[in-house]
């Protein structure tokens, strides 16, 4: 197996890199950050001065100090630095369970020594239990830090290695194993941020899980896992029932799901996953009961809600859609355990002679950087994240189906809209108003949002909203005739209506009691409802996005392909590609993302390009674009993508390996780099994947 480059950051204070790890300890939440591998080298020559260097690694077997040892050992005699030994070799690996740090120190040559650091910096004994804890989470984190094709994690922190965690059916057994033994501590490990309240099937445990069973088509070993489990705590089959549906056995799962929900039927994870099977069945009336169900026995959960919502956009019902949506608790997006290193000295990047290829460089990216056009980097909705990235993608959802000024009338339907409140507030009467439904519950009887959510939203779009001097600063983008446009769905620049404010309930209750909105004397407002500060922000930037893009649009018919191709950098094209697509236009996104192509390589316009070959079964672009999205990941360090191996497996089935390994090696490109492609290939095969013998 080819194992990828090594990079280097070299530090300006000998194991600073590793106090500043110690000082992060008691910060961490869930997971931890990747490994730290640290070196101290010394010169040759005698007396030679030391120096201190790592990186982050994650894949490598935590299972024992031995195995950690191991990979320390392959990195002390590097081809490409004969001019250094290295004297000392520290691994650090995160326990999340037990919330310690496991260290193996390394003297070269000498001796071993294994313990681990607690919160406070204190040493322990390190037991096999710990060390059956390490594993299990170094495979999580290897999954949770992988990135997913388009290069947008490698580009978060510096030098990680990313290996594959799980290469053959015997750590896959050692896998499970210590999952089915550890499982029920899974909570501990926190959840993915759209899950207020990890529990026994919704946190890191389960995600890593699922997301191994998918990535490798190894439904018959979670099938088993999870079957054991069920025998002790019924609420694990909507866990199997998942991956009974992912395995093409959807009777059993129904059967499953039945006989558990007869057990336990206010379980919200049963009652989520029947809905989405009778969503994808697209037998809707179903799924919305059982999605009502699933919303009153989690009324505090995000997930529930949005599938509430998503369900009633499926049956055009608008303006329950977006009461459903104003109802969805908000949560502060929690990023992952990074980690936080000091300023370093230098920073050596190698790249492997194997990865090497002529349109994959991106030396020009920071340069592009320099030249977007800050209008584009205003766009807000680019940011977010968990809970606000879902329900901003359910909103452009319904744009994309009804149009922006259906959507506003909707809007002004359902929620008390700024200048009403205002006109009827000078003329209102004063008399205290009743204490009769809440604000949040006309599409279901449930609890109203938090109160945290108007902060929360403030704090991902930062104030969001057209800006005083919008249309001084977009004329410099593109000069347009207003009144052209290819959109049929969007008008043009000037027709795009800015979104009159609603009002929040933040505004009612800052003002006068008496005012409220419920009060009888407010007829037209007894069918309305308080928009949530964070939906109201939505809009604002919905309608950003729609502004920037119309412009765009407009400006294409204005001038040839070739003109408007030379007038944008391939940073700017990539911006309008993830511009097109958060609104739902795919084929306008592919076109940009095309352009930016032609431009430079763009692991990120060409993740756009892969999905829309995959959508046309165009099997041959597919490969042509793994070859080099591979390639790319390789040049970073990252030896394994689950995204790109799902994707691989998934065209070996629908094709055959001897087809894919024709079309590969049919590909003019130099051998190296398509061997590279072809142990993704030959990893299919040592799962014994659906067309991997064939």
């Amino acid at each position: 197996m080819l194992a990828p480059a090594v990079p280097e950051i070299i530090e300006e204070e000998i194991e600073s890199a590793i106090e500043s790890r110690n000082e992060s300890l008691s910060a961490l939440r869930e997971l931890g950050p990747p490994d730290l591998v640290h070196f101290v080298k010394q010169s040759v020559k005698s007396g030679g001065r030391q120096t201190g260097v790592y990186h982050h690694v994650t894949g490598v077997d935590a299972s024992s100090s031995a195995s950690l040892a191991a990979y320390v050992n392959t990195l002390t005699y590097l081809p490409n630095d004969k001019t250094n030994k290295v004297v000392t070799g520290l691994y650090c690996c995160y326990n999340a369970f037990s919330r310690l740090d496991m260290r193996v120190d390394v003297k070269i040559p000498g001796t071993l020594e294994s313990y681990c650091i607690d919160e406070r910096g204190e040493k322990r004994m390190a037991s096999d239990g710990l060390w059956l804890e390490t594993f299990l989470c170094g495979v999580l984190r290897a999954y949770a830090y992988a990135d997913d094709g388009s290069g947008d994690t490698i580009k978060k922190i510096i030098g990680v290695r990313r290996f594959d965690p799980i290469t053959s059916t015997e750590i896959e057994h050692k896998f499970l194993d210590a999952a089915e033994r550890l499982f029920f501590k899974g909570w501990q490990l926190g959840s993915e941020p759209e899950i207020q309240v990890p529990n026994l099937v919704s946190n890191h445990l389960t995600t890593g899980l699922i997301n191994y069973i998918n990535t490798t088509g190894r439904y018959a070993s979670g099938i088993n896992l999870f079957e054991k489990l069920r025998t002790r705590d019924v609420e694990i089959s909507s866990l199997l029932a998942r991956v009974l549906v992912s395995a093409d056995e959807e009777v059993q799962a129904v059967k499953l799901l039945h006989e558990a929900i007869e057990q336990l039927p206010m379980d919200y994870s049963l009652l989520s996953c029947q809905s989405t099977f009778c969503q994808s069945k697209g037998r809707l009336d179903w799924a919305l009961e059982c999605a009502k169900r699933s919303v009153t026995a989690a009324p505090s959960e995000f997930g529930t809600w949005a599938k509430l919502a998503e369900i009633y956009v499926g049956l055009e019902q608008w303006d329950l859609a977006l009461l459903t949506l104003n109802s969805c608790p908000m949560f502060t997006y929690q990023d992952k355990d990074a980690p936080r290193m000091p300023e370093s000295a230098r920073v050596v990047l190698p790249v492997m002679p194997e990865s090497m290829l002529d349109e994959l460089d991106d030396s020009q990216q920071q340069y592009d950087v320099d030249l977007v056009h800050h209008s584009l980097r205003k766009l807000h909705a680019a940011s977010y994240k968990g809970t606000f990235l879902k329900a901003y993608s359910l909103l452009t959802e319904v744009t994309a189906k009804i149009g922006w000024d259906q959507l506003l009338r909707v809007r002004s339907q359902v929620f008390v809209m700024e200048e009403e409140y205002r006109s009827e507030k000078q003329i209102g009467s004063n008399q205290k108003p009743p204490t009769n439904h809440n604000a949040s519950t006309t599409a279901l009887r449930g609890t109203p949002s938090p109160g945290v959510n108007g902060q929360a939203a403030d704090t991902q779009v930062n104030g969001t909203g057209k800006d005083d001097d919008d249309d001084e600063t977009l004329s410099p983008l593109t000069e347009q005739d207003p009144n052209e446009t290819n959109t049929p769905q969007l008008a043009t620049r000037s027709s795009i209506e800015k979104p009159e404010h609603t009002i929040t309930s933040e505004v009612v209750k800052a003002g006068n009691d008496d005012s409220s909105p419920t009060n009888p004397s407010y007829t037209q407002f007894h069918n309305k409802r308080l928009c949530e500060r964070w939906l109201d922000n939505l809009f604002m930037v919905l309608y950003e996005d729609l502004r920037i893009y119309t412009i765009w649009r407009t400006a294409l018919t204005k001038q040839s392909p070739d003109s408007a191709e030379h007038q944008k950098s391939a940073e700017e094209w990539e911006i309008l590609g993830e511009l097109a697509e958060r609104l739902h236009h795919f084929p306008e996104a592919v076109e940009a993302y095309q352009s930016c192509l032609r431009v430079r390589f763009s692991p990120k316009a060409m993740k756009g390009v892969l999905s829309m070959y995959e959508r046309q079964g165009r099997y041959t672009e597919m490969l042509q674009a793994l070859i080099r999205l591979i390639a790319w990941q390789y040049r970073w360090y990252s030896e394994f993508s689950p995204a790109l191996l799902r994707t691989v497996r998934k065209l070996i089935e629908s094709e055959g390996a001897v087809k894919v390994r024709s079309i590969v090696q049919a590909t003019n490109l130099p051998q190296p780099v398509l061997d590279l492609t072809h142990r993704y290939i030959e990893l299919c095969a040592t799962f014994r994947s659906s067309g991997s013998d064939g």
